[in-house]
């Protein structure tokens, strides 16, 4: 059984003049994890410990989120797409699995669509597959952007994102946090303006009947997904919060090449609430890949 909470190095690369930070473990072909809003590399922790005899896992922070550097940049989803792509080319990693999760997603999925040929494998929870339409959101998630979405004061959200961390974390997961894991998700919003990232990812997220900059990017990979050879495994729990039961039977119509996969209750956030169902999930999987 493969230790919770564990603890790594931090590493960093230079990434368009900022450091973005890192941890990895395991040795061999690179598994990229990608976190979503407003979470980090911290998210992985627990997963990574399955995955590490089968390949090096290396879990970014987003530039402007984790312990990564915060530039005066707007954090569009263009950003992050752009800060990935390079970090990849700058650590030289080919053949990769990417695992992604949420805001992860979009930004794996783009990269993978573009860049096919240099991927092995693709590993998503939570993720966004499609453009939005009614079906593809949850109560859950229905309420939340309600919420974020009517907040009168944004100048409030970036001068204090760990009031975001606070409101949101709780909302999308059935246990709760201890207050040494809170204080993990908190720390990187706690200096003044370092919220802007969250406050970019509520104008971009995407939603109903409207054209985001984020929608367009999941349109345009959505498309190729659809004919994408790539070994993909999809992770889903219930009841879910992005990733309703019409996605999931619409992913299993539409996706070639994938396994769907039910790992139990949850409404967000499984690799917190159940990691070790999740990392041994994706290890099965990808020994199957590596045989095949």
């Amino acid at each position: 059984m493969a230790a919770t909470n564990a603890s790594y190095t931090s590493h960093y690369v230079d990434v368009y003049g900022s450091k973005m930070h890192y941890i990895e473990q395991g040795a061999g072909t690179p598994i990229l994890f990608l976190h979503g809003m407003p979470t980090s590399s911290y998210l992985w922790r627990n997963i990574i410990p399955f995955l590490a005899p089968l390949g090096r896992c290396i879990a970014p922070d987003f530039i402007g989120m984790g312990k990564s550097d915060k530039p005066d940049i707007e954090y569009s989803i263009r950003d992050h797409i752009k800060y990935i792509e390079k970090f990849i080319e700058t650590l030289n990693l080919k053949r990769l699995t990417i695992v992604m999760h949420d805001l992860g997603s979009v930004v794996g999925f783009d990269y993978a669509m573009r860049h096919e040929s240099n991927c092995k494998g693709l590993v998503f929870y939570e993720a966004y597959l499609r453009p939005m339409n009614g079906d593809d959101v949850s109560l859950p998630l229905f309420e939340q952007i309600n919420s974020l979405q009517e907040q009168e004061n944004a100048a409030d959200l970036i001068l204090n994102g760990a009031m975001f961390v606070d409101k949101v974390l709780p909302q999308g997961m059935m246990r709760p946090l201890t207050e040494e894991e809170m204080a993990n998700y908190r720390e990187p919003f706690l200096a003044e303006g370092a919220g802007k990232p969250l406050h970019t990812y509520l104008k971009e997220m995407p939603r109903l009947n409207s054209k985001t900059e984020m929608d367009k990017v999941i349109a345009e990979y959505s498309q190729k997904l659809i004919s994408s050879k790539l070994p993909k495994l999809m992770l889903f729990t219930v009841p879910g919060f992005v990733t309703t039961m019409a996605t999931a039977s619409w992913a299993k119509e539409n996706i070639p090449n994938l396994e769907i996969v039910d790992i139990g209750e949850e409404l967000h956030y499984a690799q917190e609430s159940n990691p070790g169902l999740m990392g041994e999930t994706i290890s099965v999987w990808l020994q199957g890949v590596e045989q095949a």
